[in-house]
């Protein structure tokens, strides 16, 4: 029994110090987990921080240089996808590193909350004072002071008010000679108008700037109480194009007394018997921010039903100078001798040639057609989109500077390059089949005798600019409206389109806000001599004090 009690003692001591062993390599094991979950959020964070850097650097050059590429937009894009999915990874490691204890945390991981920007100053404040206690909330003494005060501010909406002005005029009758007086009736900007500016602007803006019909604004406009037809609101457009027939001349002459414009057109569903055809709209732009010269930037846009040559013929008539636009032939008849009062000199796009290439080297297209990548992308096109992006990089750093800064950087920088291009493309063209898409591509800037000289004409003069980048910008609004207006109800419809359009797009390009300045101009016109009407104009145009704060 002695043996069975000193054997039973000896075991027990075994499993005592077996389980101090298992419970101290249960820890270790614990620590090791916490450090490892740990390590994953410290390496989760600083992937984070990375994409974050990254996305962040994108996006201001997009700002900067605007959406000069393609690979631009698909890579902030593909960023910000994997930010998504690289933030949920965090708030998963977060959760584990919680949920190991306390201590787990660390500095590394913890990322500093963004600060929140003031809110506007211009805006009204409403102060909402919450009732201060009568006593103290820890002895009940009611000998408590006011020592100062925390505020908490919340942007908040009033919804859109509406209201009727009554106009009075009074009448007086004399005494004497029984005449009766009183004061003229207030001005409308249109005929038998019963709107005022403000809201015909808002009509307008709505329209032609937000891209909402005018059977969706009556539908909303009933919802807030007030029913206005369809027809009382399409009478009151018609009248304000008329109104602002002077300011749209004004804007015309201006474009078209550039030495150097932007042109393009894209396709607008017109309502036709049957269905719908498709309808042009035309837009000629004067830009000379990037060259830093004076004249204010203008947009003038022109309707069409079909795309012939006639109209560019017709829209430019009587102007001469250097036209920035693609290779459409609809503009040949500018670039004949015999063109009145003298040809016009072209200046061919870059962007479409190298997007030429870009198609034939987009992995991401490939991919997303099913594809073999090997067997879709070309070496050829890749190292010519290549050399395209260095071209367009020097173009990026000297823009904005004037005319003379630009025209010597180019002759010191991109001249060699555009000259090296040229010899690679014509000897990589020469071992091809003229079927072969990049041949293709490569023809494109050399399928007629002057096209490589309309390529290269930015090199000798400082104004042009190596896109027709601007005139797609501002035709950006319309390929987004046609998915809210469907089509053009009419061909005078599509003509009162394009004139909205100039005066909108124009207002927006010397950053005035286009409802705003709509309303001052109907609100001054009729008060306004033909000979200040210029002052009306969006770069000249400067709100009266006592308007901005009605």
């Amino acid at each position: 029994m002695t043996e069975t009690a000193s054997e039973i003692a000896v075991l027990r001591a075994a499993l005592a110090a077996a389980e101090v062993r298992a419970s101290a390599a249960e820890g270790a094991l614990v620590a090791a987990k916490g450090e490892l979950t740990q390590v994953q959020a410290i390496v989760s964070a600083s992937e984070d921080m990375i994409r974050h850097l990254r996305l962040q650097i994108a996006k201001l050059r997009r700002e900067q240089y605007g959406q000069s590429a393609e690979r631009h937009a698909r890579l902030i894009e593909q960023l910000e996808m994997q930010l998504e999915d690289i933030e949920t990874d965090i708030a998963d490691d977060r959760g584990k590193a919680e949920a190991t204890g306390p201590g787990a945390m660390v500095s590394a991981f913890e990322r500093r909350r963004p600060t929140r920007k003031p809110f506007p100053e211009h805006l009204p404040r409403e102060r909402v004072v919450i009732e201060a206690p009568a006593a103290c909330t820890c002895c009940g003494s009611a000998r408590i002071v006011k020592m100062g005060e925390d505020i908490t501010e919340t942007l908040e909406v009033i919804p859109r008010q509406w209201k009727v002005v009554q106009t009075v005029r009074e009448k007086f009758t004399c005494r004497d000679c029984e005449k009766i007086s009183q004061p003229p009736a207030p001005f409308h900007p249109t005929p038998r108008g019963w709107a005022g500016p403000n809201l015909l602007a808002m009509v307008l803006f709505e329209k032609f700037g937000q891209h909402q019909p005018l059977n969706r604004q009556a539908e909303r406009y009933a919802k807030e109480g007030v029913e206005i037809s369809l027809s009382t609101l399409a009478d009151q457009v018609g009248a304000c194009a008329v109104a602002l027939q002077p300011i749209h001349d004004l804007i015309r002459a201006h474009v078209l007394g550039a030495e150097r414009l932007h042109a393009d057109d894209t396709t607008v569903p017109l309502l036709a018997k049957g269905g719908t055809k498709t309808a042009r709209l035309w837009t000629y732009l004067r830009d000379d921010r990037p060259f830093r010269g004076g004249a204010p930037p203008a947009a003038l846009y022109h309707f069409s039903t079909d795309r012939r040559k006639e109209h560019p013929t017709r829209h430019l008539a009587g102007w001469t100078g250097i036209l920035q636009a693609d290779a459409y032939g609809g503009y040949n008849d500018l670039y004949c001798h015999d063109h009145k009062p003298a040809p016009v000199r072209s200046a061919l796009c870059w962007s479409h040639a190298r997007r030429k290439f870009f198609e034939l080297a987009d992995v991401k297209a490939t991919a997303r057609k099913g594809r073999s990548v090997a067997e879709e992308i070309s070496p050829v096109a890749l190292e010519a989109v290549r050399r395209f992006d260095t071209i367009f990089d020097v173009e990026r750093e000297i823009n904005g500077l004037t005319a003379e800064a630009r025209h010597d950087a180019r002759q010191r920088l991109v001249r060699p390059m555009v000259s090296d291009l040229r010899d690679w493309l014509r000897s990589e063209r020469a071992r091809m089949s003229k079927h072969n898409s990049v041949a293709k591509a490569i023809n494109y800037m050399f399928e007629e005798d002057d096209r490589w000289e309309a390529f290269t004409r930015f090199l000798d003069d400082g104004r042009i600019c190596l896109t027709n980048n601007s005139a797609e910008r501002s035709l950006r609004g319309v390929a987004l409206g046609r998915k809210a207006w469907l089509f053009a109800g009419s061909p005078r419809g599509g003509e009162r389109a394009a004139f909205m359009y100039s005066l909108i797009v124009t207002a927006r390009m010397n950053d005035v806000d286009p409802q705003a300045w709509l309303a001052d101009v109907l609100a001054r016109l009729a008060d306004t001599p033909l000979s200040r009407l210029p002052e009306l104009l969006p770069w000249n145009w400067t709100q009266a004090p006592q308007r901005m704060a009605a």
